[in-house]
């Protein structure tokens, strides 16, 4: 069994160990939520102040002045290194399930077939935009591949399960769906800034930015589009910065070139300088070496509940290439057990309807908070702690 000193050993030696000065964390607490919500990357406040202090002096000349206009922009080509995409093919924007909303119908228009196939495991918000604008099927997440048939037009998954962390096969999935002539859209919510990504021929993805990319509540999402699809893609919502000419205020809707196609509306300036801001901790690191930390948070997590002998059944894959950087663990009395560990200073987060889910970033999360996090779960299950009637009035959890 690894014990304390081996963490702390771990620490030492792990090549990520200096972002993790990096980010405003609450002294005592261990956050296992960036799942969720990323922590904030303490230098953002400073530029939201800056910004905020451009539009007070500088009006509507800081739309020129100070690059607004360039945001979307500037940070899809952040986003895009970090997801292995080239520059130019992303471009913040929107919401995520606004950009699904746009590339799963632009997709369905890419084929005479109308049926959408996803998973059981999708979020709902997915299945939800989806069922309004398809046929929708929904398979088993092990049986995806096999669902693809010549009835379906687009496939559109999660890459790793939100309740479960489970990681589907991109490029399996992507030549199954191009094999039997479907469009390929992916979800990287739960993907962006955990791992190192190879979209390959996947034609279109979305993803939102205030989970592991840490760019704060209600974080601008992102859309992808691969570049032999830019010319075909068509934007149901035909607002005026998807065209070709937005300041020259034409009646008629003419497409832009390239990925500026992908936009609507006026940029969120405050929200995107925070996550263009907030993107800076991922400048000269390698996705690579962040995925080897969370595939070792992760399996060191697991290591410790196995041994603890509570007898937690953990919901996630043990399998690295089947893992997204989440655990997972069902207990009848989950949502307690995590109210009593927040009280506790360890956040994780609760979904229904018995999951414990814990998150790990690998640029903040050390093994040293892994090792205490599961060392505090023990005592909370062992002393019955969670059975404190305080923790069982359950509140929203997003």
């Amino acid at each position: 069994m690894t014990d304390r000193a081996a963490c702390e050993a771990l620490d030492r030696a792990d090549p990520l160990r200096s972002t993790r000065d990096l980010f405003a964390l609450p002294e005592g607490v261990i956050y296992l939520d960036g799942n969720s919500l990323g922590a904030m990357p303490a230098h953002v406040p400073d530029r939201l102040a800056t910004v905020t202090t451009e539009w007070g002096r500088d009006l509507i000349t800081s739309w020129n002045q100070h690059g607004w206009m360039e945001l979307p922009y500037r940070v899809g080509d952040r986003i895009a290194r970090i997801i292995g995409a080239a520059p130019g093919t992303v471009v913040a924007a929107d919401s995520t399930s606004v950009n699904l909303f746009k590339v799963v119908s632009a997709a369905l228009n890419l084929t005479d077939r109308k049926v959408a196939l996803s998973d059981s495991g999708n979020f709902p918000t997915d299945l939800y935009v989806m069922s309004a604008i398809s046929d929708l099927r929904i398979a088993d997440p092990e049986e995806i591949v096999e669902a693809i048939d010549n009835d379906v037009g687009v496939v559109a998954i999660t890459h790793v399960g939100y309740d479960t962390g489970r990681m589907h096969d991109m490029t399996a999935i992507t030549a199954a769906a191009h094999a039997a002539g479907a469009v390929v859209v992916w979800d990287l919510a739960h993907s962006a800034g955990a791992m190192a990504l190879d979209l390959g021929d996947a034609d279109f993805a979305v993803g939102c930015g205030y989970k592991y990319l840490n760019g704060g509540p209600g974080a601008p999402a992102f859309v992808y589009i691969h570049p032999d699809r830019m010319e075909s893609f068509r934007n149901p919502i035909t607002g005026w910065f998807a065209h070709e000419a937005p300041f020259d205020f034409a009646q008629e809707f003419v497409p832009a070139e390239g990925i500026s196609r992908a936009r609507v509306g006026t940029p969120h300036v405050l929200s995107l300088a925070a996550l263009d801001s907030a993107l800076e901790v991922f400048d000269g690191v390698d996705m690579a070496t962040v995925r080897a930390k969370s595939l070792a948070l992760t399996e060191l997590f697991m290591e410790l509940v196995d041994d603890s002998g509570l007898g937690l059944r953990i919901v996630t894959p043990r399998e690295p290439a089947r893992r997204g950087s989440q655990v997972c663990l069902s207990h009848p009395d989950g949502y307690a057990i995590v109210q009593a560990l927040i009280e506790r200073q360890v956040i994780g987060d609760f979904r229904a309807p018995d999951i414990l889910r814990f998150g790990f970033a690998p640029l903040y999360v050390s093994y040293v908070d892994t090792y205490d996090a599961v060392a505090a779960l023990v005592e909370v299950i062992r002393s019955e702690e969670y059975t404190d009637p305080r923790y069982s009035t359950r509140q929203p959890v997003t």
